[in-house]
C-alpha cells in the first residue's frame, strides 16, 4: 500500500516537490529557482521550458532524497502561482512567447482601452473581478497581438491557453502525446474569462477580448482524479500516478493553514 503523497509547488521564484507521508510529516523536499526576466520597466517573464526542466528535475531530486520512487506515491497534487500565462503550440509543446506573470504591466493598454470602452467594473458581475493587468484575459490577448504566429495558430485550433499549472499538468500527463489541457477553477477564476454562475468561460467576454475558446483548457474541479489523467511512465515519476487535483497558491495557502 502507497504511503505517500506527492505536492508539487510551482510558484513566482521557484519550483519544488514535497513528499508527504500518510501523517502528514515532510519525507523529502527539493526546490530550484528560475530566472526572473524582466524586458522592460513594469515588464516580467518566466521561461515556460526552464519552468518544466525544474519540475522534472525537482521531482526526481526529492524522490532520490527518499529512497522512493514514483510508484511509491499515492497521487500528486499541484499549487501554483496565479494568473501567469503561457501560450504554446499543442503539436510540439513549444512556446510562442515567454509565460507573461502575474505582476507584469505590459497590458495596461489593452485594459485601458477596455475600462474607457465599458469601465473597470464592466466584467466583475460575471468574473468578481475588476478590469486589471493582472489577470491572464489580457496578457492572452498581448500574445496574440505581440506575436503573429500565436495568434495564426490559435486561429487554426493550433495553439494552447493556459495558466501554469495547465502548462505543467499537460506535460506531467503526456504533452504532445494526449496530456490533459485543464485548468481549476481555482486557476479559471483569476484569469477575467470565466463567468462564476456557471463556471465555464464566458462567451461575451471572450468575443470583447478576441480570445478564440478552442485555445482554453477544459475547467474541471479543484480536487478530482477523474478529470487530471495519470503522469507518464517515460516522465519524471517514472510510473503511471494519478494527477488529483490542483489549486492557485493563494486558495492553497486558505487550506493548508487552516484559515
Amino acid at each position: 500500500m502507497t504511503q505517500y503523497i506527492g505536492s508539487l509547488d510551482q510558484g513566482t521564484t521557484s519550483t519544488r516537490f514535497i513528499i508527504f507521508d500518510h501523517n502528514g510529516r515532510i519525507v523529502s523536499l527539493d526546490q530550484k529557482e528560475h530566472e526572473q526576466i524582466f524586458p522592460r520597466p513594469g515588464w516580467v517573464e518566466h521561461n515556460p521550458d526552464e519552468i518544466w526542466q525544474n519540475t522534472q528535475e525537482v521531482i526526481r531530486g526529492a524522490l532520490a532524497k527518499a529512497g522512493l520512487s514514483g510508484a511509491d506515491l499515492a497521487a500528486i497534487g499541484i499549487t501554483n502561482q496565479r494568473e501567469t500565462t503561457v501560450v504554446w503550440d499543442k503539436h510540439t509543446g513549444k512556446p510562442y512567447y515567454n509565460a507573461i506573470v502575474w505582476q507584469c504591466t505590459r497590458t495596461s493598454e489593452i485594459c485601458k482601452e477596455l475600462i474607457q470602452e465599458g469601465g473597470q467594473d464592466r466584467f466583475r458581475e460575471k468574473t468578481g473581478l475588476p478590469v486589471a493587468t493582472y489577470f491572464s484575459g489580457p496578457k492572452i490577448r498581448w500574445i496574440m497581438e505581440a506575436v503573429p504566429e500565436a495568434k495564426a495558430a490559435a486561429q487554426k485550433g493550433d495553439a494552447l491557453f493556459g495558466t501554469m499549472e495547465t502548462w505543467v499538468i499537460w506535460w506531467l500527463t503526456g504533452g504532445p502525446r494526449g496530456g490533459a489541457h485543464v485548468s481549476d477553477v481555482t486557476n479559471a477564476s483569476r484569469t477575467l474569462l470565466m463567468n462564476l454562475e456557471t463556471l465555464r468561460w464566458d462567451e461575451e467576454i471572450l468575443k470583447i477580448l478576441d480570445i478564440p475558446r478552442q485555445g482554453l483548457p477544459r475547467i474541471v474541479p479543484s480536487c478530482d482524479a477523474k478529470s487530471w489523467g495519470p503522469t507518464m511512465e517515460d516522465g519524471p515519476l517514472g510510473a503511471r500516478i494519478p494527477v488529483c487535483g490542483a489549486l492557485g497558491d493563494q486558495q492553497a495557502a486558505l487550506v493548508g493553514q487552516t484559515c
